[in-house]
């Protein structure tokens, strides 16, 4: 792969393999066929996804465990052509192991008896109608009646085959195994009530189902961000087995930055037509999240800069002047914005009048490519699939009816321009929506969805604000005030399955790349093979047995005497040839990594043999294969070598520590993800923010209240005020620490991910989470140096509540030295009590504890 996988995507493509691997065997074992889906939000990367998955079917994959089928075949199936050329594209630019000559559209001309193996076709639901020549001869009347095509009346000039032909053929072959992806799998399902009933009156469903002399796909897997129709249609599909769907968490998704944290809603305040006022408002957001994309890239020292532009999304009738009269506001307001800058998406794909204007079409895919449209107008979502992450404006002139339609556009709006979060600047991890024809009661179901969802698309993530007002840092706040925020630790999630000696030669690669430490990939497999050294003389006896059984093959010979009704078992022991030593050391350089294994091998040849001999050197390298097999054979050998990876890979990351945190965010974002390659919490620096929004005023029962206003916050607006809704422990909890000697500050930790927000891993079951402490305070010692406390007010009646305490008191025990005190409070028997975690005693009944409640009602809490 040319990208490096967030964990989320590592384990969706595993996951997914998994299903693969299952399906294959079973298919040509029993002839069952199988589906599975996986969903994951807009902006996941579920098509890079993919790629890597299909790298891992066509030739193996050593991270996943994952053998190669040589046989795989896979029809990439959409409705949409220019979504099959979006994703072609997406997969070339992902994978490096795919060739474009692997990615095949099929055209009308396509004529082939069955699909080659280690190919990917693409074909759309148009190429399967009953006009395609590609289905000529069969007939689609006599389909739809005898839920079969008839053998072929007549082929066109010079075809030989349908498609329909060359399915079946494929799937017959004993030594292919045909695999149909369905991207957006949610489409062409029907109603999922009745899906199964119309099954083969849909295309989509005579691929899964098969037909009368076609049988269906042996394995298929649906991928979208709503699958539930597709689930429900492979659940009544007939003799084909679901296998456990793959489900990536949009909380990771969030947490990696590559969909926007916020979602910012204006809605005018009274009742009139606000169209104008919320198109020049909205040109005004386009100019400044312009000129601020522009000073991040001089800050960055980066000549590439993001090119933002605005959707206008208007009514499936419009009237073309009142779209003229918008373009001509957005020009009044800027005057500097080009004049050939705006282009539509309209189904008429012809050059549009709006007023005296006239506007050419641009297809949808070319948009994000073509950064001469800043203006876009469009209707609906635009298309399937698609997505455009400098879309950062949008306005909708779509009333409250039409909400689904405001919801799916905006949904694809929430893609990062940069696949990554900017640091500490909400303006550019933020996408603006106006509609001017809501109100505030309205606007509360399109909220509504795009916190919860429908079925239509799931929730993006993030927060959505409504009419927002910018916080920015407090002038009052000193620098040594924000050293302390800075120099707070904060921690990452831990990754499933992160191999030690894989963050390891990444982070010498990013070195190297950086010039921090030339030749790094060098030093760190001279390193390691230090290691296996140590362990070769450390296990000498162990590996020298393990040795000889990688160089010889045991068995049994069964003798049946059939007189005597007898049979006798006689053991013999035959020498290893190639095939099994290869096998044995490709299972054991997956406990130590390919790269490092295979460079291993090298050194060992280049220690005991001369070069120049070939023989001599070929039986060196074949001796160094069987050390490193040997070696994956002692169970010893693995936890050492990867402990000893972790130990170099830290201390690296330490000393370099410094002069990574100097370089651009773009390269600091490479060495952060490397940082959280690890199975425990990696703590990680926080970023003082620059800006943050937040809402001033709340909504409940159709009443809008303001929201209280708080002093000494580190955000606030133009007059020292931060807007808050607290509940009543958290009241009492800020009362309290703002009249403690000293206090300066206090800071609410945000609780959606960010580098501005101070996550604390925990583990609840097998699986981690980030728990987000509410509350940090900064106060000024008696000798003016500045401290920080954590007060984190304790919910006791979730069922995650004893872990988070006990990921709080394991972070107090490691990191104490950063605070002067870490509490965790919690109303018990009618008053607020508090656990001092910087206490041992207390993180020790904590470790030991059945349940949280039992803690802040027993003596080692006391009253806050």
């Amino acid at each position: 792969m040319k990208f490096t996988l967030k964990d989320y995507q590592a384990d969706a493509v595993r996951d997914a393999l998994d299903n693969l691997r299952k399906a294959k065997k079973r298919w040509h074992e029993d002839a069952d066929k199988h589906a599975f889906s996986l969903t994951a939000v807009t902006g996941a990367g579920k098509t890079v996804m993919a790629a890597a998955a299909f790298e891992a079917l066509f030739h193996g994959d050593d991270e996943y465990d994952f053998d190669p089928d040589p046989g795989a075949v896979v029809i990439w199936f959409s409705d949409d052509p220019a979504l099959n050329e979006q994703t072609r594209f997406r997969l070339m630019e992902a994978s490096d192991r795919i060739r474009h000559t692997d990615l095949v559209v099929i055209e009308n001309t396509f004529n082939r008896a069955r699909f080659e193996a280690k190919k990917i076709y693409f074909l759309n639901t148009q190429k399967l109608g009953k006009n395609s020549l590609l289905v000529r001869g069969y007939s689609d009347e006599e389909l739809d009646k005898k839920a079969g095509p008839l053998f072929p009346e007549t082929r066109p000039d010079m075809r030989s085959y349908t498609i329909w032909d060359t399915i079946r053929n494929t799937i017959e072959d004993p030594d292919l195994t045909l695999y149909l992806v369905l991207d957006e799998a949610h489409r062409g399902m029907g109603n999922p009530s009745k899906a199964m009933e119309s099954a083969k009156s849909t295309i989509v469903q005579r691929l899964i189902n098969g037909t009368r002399d076609v049988p269906g796909i042996p394995v298929v897997w649906g991928i979208s961000a709503t699958v539930d129709r597709f689930k429900k249609a492979m659940e009544g599909a007939q003799k084909r087995i679901t296998l456990p769907d793959v489900v990536v968490d949009s909380a990771k998704v969030q947490e990696s930055g590559l969909i926007k944290d916020t979602i910012i809603l204006d809605i005018p305040d009274e009742v009139g037509d606000f169209d104008t006022v919320l198109v020049r408002r909205a040109t005004d957001k386009l100019k400044a999240i312009t000129e601020a994309w522009v000073e991040y890239a001089k800050q960055q020292d980066d000549p590439h800069f993001v090119i933002p532009l605005m959707v206008l999304q208007v009514p499936n009738t419009p009237d073309p002047n009142d779209i003229g009269r918008a373009l001509d506001t957005i020009y009044q307001q800027w005057p500097e914005l080009p004049s050939g800058c705006i282009a539509h998406v309209f189904g008429e794909h012809t050059t549009q009048q709006f007023g005296n204007r006239h506007v050419p079409y641009i297809s949808p895919e070319r948009v994000q490519e073509s950064t001469w449209v800043r203006i876009l107008i469009a209707k609906d979502a635009i298309s399937t699939g698609w997505d455009c992450p400098r879309a950062e404006v949008m306005v909708s002139f779509r009333s409250a009816v039409d909400r689904t339609h405001i919801t799916q556009l905006l949904g694809r709006m929430v893609r990062s321009p940069l696949a990554r979060r900017i640091p500490g600047n909400e303006r550019l991890n933020s996408v603006d929506c106006l509609l001017p024809k809501f109100d505030a009661k309205t606007v509360t179901q399109v909220v509504d969805t795009l916190m919860h969802g429908d079925d239509t698309s799931p929730p993006p993530g993030g927060r959505v604000l409504i009419n927002p007002v910018e916080m920015k840092p407090n002038p009052d706040a000193t620098q040594a005030v924000w050293d302390k925020f800075e120099a707070l630790p904060s921690q990452t999630r831990p990754q499933r399955g992160a191999k030690p000696a894989k963050r390891l030669t990444a982070l010498a690669h990013e070195l190297a790349f950086d010039g921090i430490l030339p030749r790094a990939g060098k030093l760190a497999h001279a390193e390691m093979h230090k290691v296996l050294d140590a362990l070769q003389e450390k296990l000498k006896s162990d590996i020298e047995q393990k040795r000889n059984g990688v160089m010889t093959v045991d068995g049994k010979t069964v003798v049946a005497d059939l007189k005597g009704k007898t049979k006798t078992f006689n053991e013999f022991l035959e020498s290893a040839d190639m095939a099994v030593i290869d096998d044995t050391y490709r299972r054991a350089a997956r406990l130590f990594s390919p790269d490092i294994s295979r460079t291993y091998v090298d050194a060992l040849a280049y220690r005991t043999a001369d070069p120049e001999d070939e023989e001599e050197f070929i039986d060196a390298l074949v001796d160094g294969r069987v050390s490193i097999a040997a070696l994956g054979l002692v169970t010893e050998s693995q936890p050492y070598f990867d402990a000893e990876a972790d130990k170099l890979a830290k201390c690296w990351l330490e000393k370099y520590g410094p002069v990574i945190k100097s370089l651009s965010h773009d390269r600091q974002e490479s060495y952060r993800q490397i940082r959280e390659m690890s199975t425990e919490p990696q703590d990680v620096d926080l970023v003082k923010p620059e800006g943050k929004f937040e809402p001033t005023k709340a909504r409940e029962n159709d009443v809008e209240t303001q929201l209280p206003t708080y002093k000494n916050h580190l955000l606030c607006d133009e007059k020292g005020n931060y807007p808050a809704e607290l509940n009543s422990w958290e009241e009492k909890v800020v009362a309290a620490e703002m009249k403690r000697e000293g206090f300066r500050f206090w800071y609410r930790n945000p609780q959606q991910p960010g580098q501005s927000s101070l996550g604390i891993a925990y583990l609840s079951g097998d699986q981690y989470g980030i728990v987000r402490p509410d509350f940090i305070f900064f106060a000024n010692n008696p000798d003016g140096t500045v401290v920080a406390d954590i007060v984190d007010p304790h919910g006791l009646h979730l069922a995650d509540a004893l872990p988070k305490l006990q990921g709080l008191a394991l972070y107090a025990e490691k990191h104490a030295k950063f605070y002067r005190r870490i509490e965790s409070v919690a109303e018990a028997s009618g008053k607020l009590r508090v656990l001092d975690l910087t206490n041992e005693a207390v993180r020790n009944g904590i470790a030991v504890a059945k349940d949280a409640a039992s803690l802040f009602n027993g003596e080692l809490a006391r009253d806050y």
